[in-house]
């Protein structure tokens, strides 16, 4: 038997599994069996031509056969088959130091625990204290990336956001604090950097990172830090990385999962090398969707401010070249090889990307936008809180249908709802009546509109999405129902 393990993103369509084993000699064999048992899983694995979708790897024992045949390549018993999809952050980085850049007394006493070791010593404090390190985000990654950055030294920090503190973020990220709800998340991150090493230099750029501004913003530092939480920046981060020659310290987190690894440096791979092409829109849920543990993002950055100080100190073994798949629930670390791909469109022999492109277009955002609004006709009919709640306060016979989660419905529901997740949606839509009038709503109105467009074709025509979801319900109606 050869086990398989489900990454979290993937359990809600393999029966919530996050292992199944199967009788097979080949990956190929061991994959079919795993779809044919779960059959939502393929359209997620495979694309219409039967082969693997370019933003899921596939590993054996550890080892990377993306570039090799799965119907070819065995399986021992008793071996593992990891499926890793996308989840929707040698030489010195630094000069040496300066003879004329010196460490003050008060700089001595701050870093005297890094001074007394061998690896650092006054010479890597320097280098620390001369580094330029940008950070994208000041977010569940960048905040512990800003806190310690700052307080091993790093002389020049450059942050990216335009976002402001929410009360929904500080369950996570900690650079923020109560009293800097509603402030721009650059200045709250730069005033507690600040506060833990004044001596840092913070260079604030309030913006989002673009095609027309990237270049320009990382051009003057050492070292890149993405810190994103969507595809369209991380492509864009590592596109720009490449182009600048800048290595690029990595880190992406999702419910309970965490990876972490050093993009091209030292001739190691890039972001692309390992997934060449984005997931569709909407098809990897985001943590606002999804949900992500606060203490995730905390253990991921330290892992990206680790290999960011090494790269600057030119000290120990970075990730470049090794992906680190952390699972916080069982509390394991695993370690995949990464392979530069000589055929890559950015970092490869023949690189075809030699500017940097449209990543809006490249991850299908305006395609997804335009076929939303290309025919009114065809949109998914929508109903406002407003109008639902005078239909209900009227007396009218409207069936309410939850499609969110279980745990999400204990946080808040409306009164009279009936739940049915959206995975489960497909095997219980026998328990709906064509001939009611049907509303159907989640947290937002994005899977509740998937909900709709099923149900439409399966012969429901009396059937509208809450526009906005209970969220706007919240905001519109009644104000006492809590919002996550």
């Amino acid at each position: 038997m050869a086990k398989i393990l489900i990454p979290t993103p993937l359990r809600q369509y393999a029966g919530g599994n996050d292992a199944v084993e199967v009788e097979a000699a080949t990956v190929g064999e061991a994959l079919d069996k795993l779809t044919a048992q779960h059959g939502d899983l393929r359209r997620h694995l495979f694309n219409d031509e039967g082969k693997l979708r370019s933003f899921v790897n596939v590993y054996v024992d550890d080892e990377d056969i993306r570039y090799l045949d799965k119907d070819q390549t065995k399986v021992e018993a008793g071996g593992t088959i990891s499926i890793v999809p996308s989840i929707a952050g040698g030489s010195t980085a630094v000069a040496e130091p300066q003879a004329a850049v010196a460490l003050t007394n008060e700089e001595i006493e701050r870093y005297s625990r890094h001074l007394i070791l061998p690896e650092v010593g006054m010479e890597g404090q320097l280098k620390l204290k001369q580094a330029k390190v940008l950070m994208i985000g000041t977010g569940g990654l960048g905040a512990p990336l800003g806190l310690y950055l700052a307080a091993a030294g790093v002389g020049k920090i450059g942050i990216v956001d335009f976002d402001v503190v929410d009360a929904s973020n500080l369950q996570r990220q900690v650079i923020h604090g109560t009293k800097d709800i509603n402030r721009p998340k650059i200045d709250s991150a730069a005033d507690s950097m600040n506060d833990i090493n004044p001596n840092v230099e913070i260079v604030k750029y309030e913006t989002a990172l673009t095609s027309e501004n990237a270049l320009d913003i990382i051009k003057d530092y050492d070292v890149v830090v993405d810190g994103t939480d969507n595809f369209p920046t991380r492509y864009l981060v590592n596109d720009a990385c490449v182009l600048l020659n800048k290595p690029n310290a990595y880190g992406s987190i999702f419910r309970f999962e965490g990876q972490a690894t050093v993009f091209h440096h030292d001739g190691g791979p890039c972001y692309r090398c390992l997934y060449p092409e984005p997931p569709p829109p909407g098809l990897v849920p985001s943590c606002a969707e999804g949900g992500v543990l606060g203490i995730l993002p905390g253990l991921v950055g330290m892992i990206q401010a680790t290999e960011t100080v090494k790269l600057i100190l030119g000290k120990g073994e970075t990730l470049s070249g090794r992906l680190v798949l952390y699972d916080a629930l069982n509390m394991r670390f695993r370690e995949l090889k990464l392979r530069r791909n000589p055929e890559c469109p950015v970092c490869g022999d023949n690189p075809t990307v030699t500017e940097l492109i449209d990543y809006q277009q490249f991850c299908g955002i305006p395609q997804q936008q335009e076929a939303e609004a290309a025919d009114d006709e065809d949109a998914v009919p929508e109903i406002s809180p407003v109008e639902l709640k005078a239909k209900l306060d009227a007396g009218e016979n409207i069936f309410v249908l939850d499609v969110r989660e279980p745990h999400e419905f204990d946080i808040c529901r409306l009164d009279g709802t009936t739940l049915i997740p959206l995975g489960q949606l497909p095997n219980r839509v026998s328990e709906l009546n064509a001939a009611d009038e049907i509303v159907v709503h989640c947290k937002s109105g994005m899977r509740s509109a998937k909900a709709v467009e099923f149900l439409q074709s399966e012969g429901f025509s009396k059937v509208k999405n809450l526009a906005g979801g209970i969220l706007a319900w919240s905001d519109q109606v009644d104000s006492t129902v809590p919002k996550y």
